[in-house]
């Protein structure tokens, strides 16, 4: 995946256009993809791999059904029994840097900061996240759920971004999560953007407006109480 350079600071690209870009970085996805995605990332939200069979019943379709999506999209990573540990941002395992999803006692892993901020809200659930600044190796945390971010600590946070530009490819990890971090504050935030070409900063606000986007993925899916009583 390739990503288009931007200025640099608040000045750059609007948050509605980045999220469009990365809206449109995202699979099509027909309306039974979309129930295995959101079953997908529920189930592995309880920190332990999870089966195909496991998502065929959350979505009461066959196994074959299932699989055909998951080998069909980048960005869907199995232990050697064939299980899903990692799925468009999130992971059983832990990453560097680390993003550490804390959900009613449960501990997954995001794949980077935009991913603690749009996936709570796919998940229906509040999620605490724990993040490192990786210039000052001061500790960030904040509390997400669908309706906002709360709690964040240091209150001057920030998130680095960048935009793609065509779709999410295998490398999306490289590409594109090890470029959205969280950082202390907007001085540290700046120092590494200016060392990373085609980075901006954000603010933690701004950057879960930017990922409110993401349920534009899922036209078909009701939010939030359909999905949620139809096991989903």
């Amino acid at each position: 995946m390739a990503t288009r350079q931007e200025e640099k600071g608040r000045e750059g690209a609007s948050v509605e256009a980045m999220a469009d870009a990365i809206v449109g970085a995202m699979p099509r996805l027909d309306a039974t993809e979309q129930r295995i995605a959101i079953a997908t990332y529920r189930l592995l939200a309880e920190g332990e791999p999870v089966s195909t069979a496991a998502i065929a019943t959350a979505t009461n379709q066959s196994e074959d059904r299932v699989e055909k999506a998951l080998n069909s999209w980048p960005g869907v990573y199995r232990d050697d029994e064939g299980r899903v540990v990692g799925f468009w941002g999130l992971t059983t395992g832990r990453l560097d840097p680390e993003y550490r999803f804390l959900i009613d006692g449960k501990t997954s892993y995001a794949w980077c900061a935009l991913d603690t901020l749009f996936i709570p809200a796919l998940l229906g659930k509040t999620v605490s996240v724990e993040a490192t600044d990786p210039v000052t190796g001061e500790r960030v945390s904040l509390v997400v759920d669908q309706n906002g971010v709360r709690d964040v600590k240091p209150s001057g946070a920030a998130v680095s971004m960048v935009i793609p530009d065509g779709p999410f490819g295998y490398d999306v990890i490289e590409s594109f999560c090890h470029k959205v971090l969280f950082f202390a504050s907007e001085k540290s935030g700046t120092t590494w953007t200016a060392q990373h070409d085609g980075t901006t900063l954000l603010s933690v606000q701004e950057a879960f407006e930017l990922g409110r986007g993401s349920k534009r993925v899922y036209p078909d899916i009701s939010w939030p109480g359909q999905a949620q009583e139809e096991g989903l």
